[in-house]
């Protein structure tokens, strides 16, 4: 087995007492004082994520807006500089290769965020579609470490901490700025439910703020509470909700599908799902007992295993047992009674709508 790579804070982490384990090839700090204060730190003041482990592609040439467009769900046309658009890239049969955000930098000009454990599979992808079209693919997840600082005073930490004034950002825009004199990307997104802000730029850059916002104070978070914050704003994670096997469709993400618009890979597959109904479907599952259901776990309907949990917590802020599970279309009606198979006992569940707390952006 290959060595796990490390981000640039690792030293950091291990300095910090976190607990480390492998995730997506790396070696990431799961927490730090605990996953349940954490999540509470982003979700009622502010948390910073070390996320250097995602990848960073950059799209340039002539034909960059109309390969994007071809390799991309969503549609990026004619799209105002400054503006980021999430969406997935498809195999032909609809399954998911990975879902990511695209930034339009310039004409003709797009910077891709691709998740850490498909770096290798995205590039090779997007090298292998990119051969007919009149582009450039410059892959730079090598140089760009990544800061994810979130939470309702993510923005007055930006300001006061860091001295970067992202006040003019919206959600899902961004800007490039000086910072000790190099570029740096800083966009108003975030994976959490909350409001909160992406930061992209070289190792000893990244190393300087993460120290800046630590030494203030600022709660530092691993990926345990990334993701139970996800979880319960109903965001996906690929290799759970999405997946080779999962489509956008059967994951309830077809307002990211443009299907009007010009052809992109996987189209027919997802125009064909949406008009005869995909064959499963993800909904959101309320356990009646403390009982957590985890990734993996049989979900029935009677005596039917009708699918399985993709991802399954305890919710935190809301309190309540919940899971994300797969099941066949016709058991995924709201309301309906099933049961989650956890070891050898049976629970019953309902199922709900997939965001179990409301989330809470800066629009």
């Amino acid at each position: 087995m290959a060595d796990e790579k490390k981000t640039c804070l690792y030293d950091k982490h291990v300095a910090l007492g976190a607990l480390m384990s492998p995730f997506a090839g790396f070696n990431m700090p799961i927490q730090y004082k605990g996953i349940v204060e954490e999540h509470n730190a982003v979700r009622n003041q502010v948390g910073v994520f070390d996320v250097s482990h995602m990848g960073e592609v950059e799209i340039t040439g002539p034909e960059a807006e109309k390969f994007v467009n071809y390799i991309f769900t969503n549609d990026i046309k004619d799209a105002p500089l400054g503006k980021i658009y999430y969406g997935m890239m498809l195999y032909p049969d609809g399954g998911t290769v990975d879902d990511l955000l695209v930034y339009k930098v310039a004409e003709n000009d797009f910077f891709l965020v691709i998740n850490a454990g498909n770096i290798d599979k995205d590039v090779a992808w997007i090298n292998e579609h990119a051969a007919q079209f009149d582009v450039k693919v410059d892959h730079q997840s090598d140089y760009y470490g990544q800061l994810a600082v979130q939470g309702p005073e993510s923005e007055k930490a930006l300001l006061d901490i860091l001295k970067i004034d992202a006040t003019d950002l919206v959600f899902y825009t961004f800007k490039k700025l000086e910072y000790d004199g190099e570029t740096i990307i800083v966009s108003r997104t975030g994976y959490t439910g909350e409001d909160g802000f992406e930061i992209y730029a070289s190792h000893t850059a990244i190393n300087k703020m993460w120290d800046l916002l630590v030494e203030a104070g600022v709660q530092p978070c691993g990926l345990g509470c990334r993701d139970t914050l996800r979880f319960e704003v109903g965001l996906p994670l690929y290799g759970d909700e999405l997946t080779a096997e999962i489509s956008p469709i059967m994951a309830t993400l077809s307002i990211f599908v443009k299907l009007d618009k010009e052809d992109f890979i996987g189209k027919e597959a997802c125009a064909k799902q949406k008009e005869e109904g995909s064959a499963k479907k993800l909904v959101g599952l309320e356990l009646k007992d403390k009982a957590i259901a985890r990734h993996g776990y049989e979900v029935m309907q009677g005596d039917k295993v009708v699918g399985y949990i993709t991802t399954g917590y305890r919710g935190i802020s809301v309190e309540k047992s919940l899971a994300f599970a797969l099941v066949d279309r016709e058991a995924g009606t709201l309301g309906n009674e099933l049961n989650v198979k956890i070891r050898k006992k049976v629970f019953p569940a309902e199922v709900v709508k997939k965001r179990f707390y409301k989330k809470s952006y800066k629009k």
